[in-house]
C-alpha cells in the first residue's frame, strides 16, 4: 500500500510546474517542494532520525509545516503535531511520552523551547522554522535544508507508524493516538472526494494544522495536486483577506469559526466569492449558525464531516444537497450524514447491544481509518477499542434512511429530574434567536432536580435580549424539561480549545466549585 510520501511524488510527477504552497511572499511549485522535502528528510537523517522515530512540531500554520510533515514521512519517521493552546506542562508530557528527540518550533514558541529541553532530557535538537539565523543552540530551518543532501524516499506505508496525534489535554494529560499510514491515506482519498477537490483548486489552512481535520484537508490537497495557502492562525479578517488575495476555493473549519466569520463587522459575501466548498466538523453546529451561513454564502457548498482523531478522522459526511432549509431534504440538515465507504457504524447500549433505529446510544465504529491504539496506554486502548470497534463516547442514533444524528458527547449530557437532556439540541434552539451570537449549554447543580439546564450566551453587537424573553423563545422549540432555567450573558467570546471547540469544563467549573463531584 502506498505511503504518504507518494502523495507528494504523484503531485510532482503530474503537476511539476503547478503551484504547491503560497505563503508570506513565498511561492513554490510541486517539483520545488519535492526537492525541498527530500533535502529536509536528508537533514533529519543527518541529525540521527531513523525510520520509526518521532519528530515533533510546535508552530502556527505555514508552508514549512506542510514541508515538515512530508519530510518526516519521506524519511519513514512519524510526526508529533503539538497543540498550540497547551500549557508548557502538557507539551513536556507529550514530548517525553512520544520520545521525540527533535522539535521544530516557530518564532511564536521559540521562547518556550528552552524550558522544554530542560524538562525533556531526550529532546536534543531544536529547529527554528523562520527565515534567517537561529539563536543559541537552535538550528536554522533554511540553513539546515540548504546544507543537506536529498534523501531517498523510504517507502514507508501501510501499517507503518505515520504519527502520534495527541488528543485531550483539557481534561487531563493528553493521549497519543497511534495513526498508521493506512489510516491517513484512506482519509485523504475520502476527503478529496467528499470535499469535491480538483487539481486547480486552492485550499486555505485556517484551522490549526496540528488538528486532524486540517491534516485531512492538507492530505487531500496534496493527493490531487491542489495548491496550499495559509493563515498563521484563525482570525476572521485574515481569513477573508487570504480568500480574496489567493482565490481560495476550499477550506475546513469548525462551527465556531463559521460563526465568527459571519458575525465579523467586515464580513461581506463578495469577499468570499471564490470560495466553493466549506467543510466543517469538530463539534455540532447550531441550526441558527447554519441557517445564517446558507443565507449569507448562497454560492458555497457546505459539507459536514463527522469523526474523531481515533478514526483519522472521518466516519460520516453530509452532502451539500442536504444543506437546505426547505424541501424534502431539509429534514437531514441536523444529521452528521451517511457512513463513509468502507466504514461501519453501530449504535449500542451500555452492554454493547445494538439499539433499534431512532434510539439514542453510543456511536461505535470501525474501518480503514482506525488507530492502532493509544501510545503507551494499553488500559486506555482496551477501554476504547472493544472487539475491534472504536467506542467514540458520542451519543447518537441512525434513522431509517441510514443517516447518523449526533445528539451530544455523552459526558456533556445533562440529567435533570431523571430525564436526559442533550446540550446540542438546546444550543441549536437558542441559536435561532436573532440576538444570539454564541451559546453554550451546561448542567449546573439543582438540589431538587439534580441538575438544571443553564445557558451561557454571547449577544450580537448592538442587539439585546432579556433573560425572560430568551427563555420564552424556547417554549415552542423544546419540551419543558429541556428548556434552560437560567442564562448567563458574557461580554467576551466563549473559551475555545486549540481546535476551536468550546471548553465546557471551564464554563462549568465556577458552578461546581467546592463540590466533590461534577454531577449532582
Amino acid at each position: 500500500m502506498y505511503g504518504l510520501a507518494e502523495m507528494l511524488n504523484s503531485a510532482a510527477r503530474g503537476r511539476p510546474g503547478g503551484p504547491s504552497t503560497r505563503f508570506s511572499g513565498r511561492a513554490r511549485t510541486w517539483s520545488e517542494t519535492r526537492e525541498r522535502v527530500a533535502r529536509l528528510a536528508g537533514a533529519l537523517k543527518s541529525l540521527g532520525v531513523t525510520p520509526g522515530d518521532r519528530v515533533a512540531i510546535l508552530a502556527l500554520n505555514s508552508d514549512r509545516y506542510t514541508e515538515f510533515l512530508s519530510a518526516v514521512w519521506w524519511l519513514g519517521a512519524a510526526v508529533v503535531p503539538m497543540n498550540i493552546r497547551w500549557t508548557a506542562a502538557e507539551h513536556a508530557y507529550s514530548l517525553k511520552d512520544s520520545g521525540a528527540r527533535v522539535l521544530f518550533v516557530d518564532a511564536t514558541f521559540a521562547g518556550m523551547a528552552a524550558g522544554l529541553t530542560q524538562a525533556c532530557p531526550e529532546l536534543t535538537t531544536l529547529v527554528l522554522c523562520e527565515d534567517g539565523p537561529a539563536p543559541g543552540d537552535m538550528l536554522a530551518y533554511e540553513d539546515l535544508l540548504a546544507a543537506a543532501a536529498p534523501s531517498p524516499d523510504a517507502q514507508a506505508g501501510g501499517e507503518d507508524l505515520a504519527g502520534l496525534y495527541y488528543t485531550g489535554g483539557t481534561t487531563g494529560f493528553p493521549k497519543g493516538v497511534v495513526i498508521p499510514h493506512r489510516a491517513l491515506w484512506y482519509n485523504n482519498m475520502l476527503c478529496a472526494k467528499v470535499l469535491e477537490m480538483e487539481p486547480d483548486d486552492v485550499v486555505l489552512h485556517a484551522a490549526p494544522m496540528f488538528h486532524m481535520a486540517d491534516s485531512c484537508l492538507g492530505g487531500a490537497a496534496s493527493l490531487v495536486g491542489a495548491a496550499h495557502t495559509y493563515v498563521p492562525r484563525f482570525e476572521p479578517e485574515a481569513v477573508m483577506a487570504a480568500i480574496e488575495a489567493q482565490g481560495v476555493t476550499h477550506t475546513v473549519i469548525v462551527p465556531t469559526m463559521i460563526a465568527m466569520l459571519l458575525n465579523h463587522p467586515a464580513f461581506a459575501t463578495e469577499r468570499l466569492a471564490s470560495l466553493r466548498v466549506i467543510g466543517y466538523g469538530g463539534s455540532s453546529i447550531a441550526r441558527g449558525v447554519l441557517a445564517d451561513a446558507l443565507t449569507k454564502l448562497p454560492h458555497v457548498r457546505f459539507v459536514q464531516v463527522y469523526g474523531q482523531t481515533e478514526m483519522a478522522p472521518v466516519l460520516t459526511s453530509l452532502h451539500p444537497s442536504y444543506h437546505t432549509l426547505e424541501g424534502p431534504r431539509s429534514g437531514k440538515l441536523a444529521a452528521a450524514g451517511r457512513v463513509a465507504p468502507g466504514c461501519e457504524v453501530r449504535i449500542v447500549d451500555e452492554a454493547g447491544h445494538d439499539l433499534p433505529t431512532g434510539q439514542v446510544g453510543e456511536v461505535i465504529a470501525r474501518g480503514p481509518g482506525m488507530m492502532h491504539g493509544y501510545w503507551n496506554q494499553p488500559d486506555q486502548t482496551a477501554a476504547t477499542i472493544k472487539h475491534g470497534w472504536v467506542h467514540t463516547g458520542d451519543g447518537g442514533y441512525l434513522d431509517a434512511d441510514g443517516f447518523l444524528f449526533i445528539v451530544d458527547r455523552l459526558k456533556d449530557m445533562i440529567v435533570t429530574g431523571g430525564e436526559n437532556v442533550f446540550t446540542a439540541e438546546v444550543e441549536s434552539a437558542l441559536s435561532t434567536h436573532p440576538a444570539v451570537a454564541e451559546v453554550a449549554v451546561i448542567g449546573i447543580p439543582n438540589d431538587q432536580w439534580g441538575e438544571e439546564v443553564h445557558a451561557i450566551v454571547v449577544l450580537r453587537p448592538g442587539l439585546e435580549v432579556a433573560e425572560p424573553a430568551l427563555l420564552a423563545h424556547c417554549e415552542d422549540l423544546l419540551a419543558n424539561y429541556k428548556r434552560p432555567r437560567s442564562v448567563t450573558f458574557r461580554a467576551e467570546s466563549l473559551p475555545l480549545s486549540g481546535a476551536g471547540k468550546v471548553l465546557k469544563r471551564d464554563l462549568r467549573a465556577p458552578f461546581w466549585a467546592g463540590r466533590e463531584r461534577g454531577v449532582n
